[in-house]
């Protein structure tokens, strides 16, 4: 099957749309914790928006990529067979954290990706932050695998469909833990609060889709801790909500930065290097960060 019969996301835009006004009306009825900014809830929507536009740019050319590998296939996984949906369950996750943890450490996918982090609120409008440049990131490519196992265009899109549906709940502050079998291991928003976190201690963690046992396994698993509630955001916030700096802030810095470029190094360090790479190591990654915490946690407790 090459289209899927079904769009989970599609589905599930009445319930985003739902959850988000039932958030601010708990919010404001002080029966749940959850904090809304309106120039940033629109930011948030506008940026959800325009990522369905420029998908279209892209959808083309990953479909006809998808046909092409699945074609040259070396299995046949039956569109209907039990077997094949739990199997991609766990293999698109698998590749989920993969393309989660290269969007995180490499300054090119970096660069895709960083607008969804950029809100200093963390709310049910803060998951349709979504980028609208990951297709020409090229990180699609990173599925095509699943294609050439045997899985079918439509059952990947399918699940990664789910996949993004069921990462929609998880940004909120509303629910503060789930039962300990479920937090150990599913992804939640505990888990989920952490990855956003812009805390050194929290910062490229909890990579995860659904499944935080891929974090740790990797050992990039970081728990929330009572005592360290997340500060929100990026590194170096923005100052505005304008959504042409919020998408595309990140290309224009790697822009100026090859434009100085004295060499192939530098212009190797600055597509592909962590986020915050800098010739001299006058900038801040977050490795630097994390390394200047633990000495400043060391120093306090000496």
């Amino acid at each position: 099957m090459l289209t899927p019969p079904f769009d989970p996301v599609a589905l599930a835009v009445p319930f985003f749309v739902l959850a988000i006004l039932l958030e601010i009306l708990l919010a404001k009825a002080r029966v749940a914790h959850a904090y809304y900014e309106t120039k940033d809830t629109f930011a948030s929507l506008g940026m959800g928006f325009g990522r369905n536009i420029f998908g279209i740019l892209t959808a083309g050319v990953t479909f006809a990529a998808t046909i092409w590998v699945w074609n040259h296939r070396i299995f046949t996984v039956p569109f209907d067979a039990w077997w094949g949906w739990v199997a991609i369950f766990f293999l698109e996750d698998l590749t989920y954290y993969w393309f989660h943890r290269l969007s995180h450490e490499r300054r090119f996918w970096w660069a895709a990706h960083v607008n969804h982090h950029s809100s200093q609120h963390y709310n049910l409008s803060t998951a349709l932050r979504q980028t609208w440049t990951g297709g020409l990131s090229g990180t699609w490519l990173l599925w095509l695998p699943l294609a050439w196992l045997g899985f079918s265009p439509a059952q990947i899109a399918i699940q990664q469909g789910i996949s993004l549906v069921y990462q929609f709940w998880i940004h909120t502050e509303a629910i503060k833990r789930m039962p300990g079998w479920f937090e150990a291991v599913f992804n939640t928003p505990s888990h989920h609060r952490v990855h956003h976190a812009r805390n050194p201690r929290y910062l490229d963690r909890n990579y995860a889709g659904i499944l935080i046992i891929w974090d740790r396994m990797f050992g990039t698993f970081e728990p929330e801790l009572d005592a360290e509630p997340p500060r929100y955001g990026i590194v170096k916030n923005l100052a505005d909500f304008n959504l042409l700096r919020v998408a595309f802030h990140e290309w224009i810095a790697i822009g100026k930065d090859l434009a100085g470029s004295r060499s192939p190094r530098e212009v190797l360090g600055y597509l592909f290097g962590p986020p915050g790479w800098s010739p001299d190591g006058s900038r801040e990654t977050s490795a630097m960060l994390k390394a200047q915490w633990r000495s400043d946690e060391a120093r306090s407790e000496g």
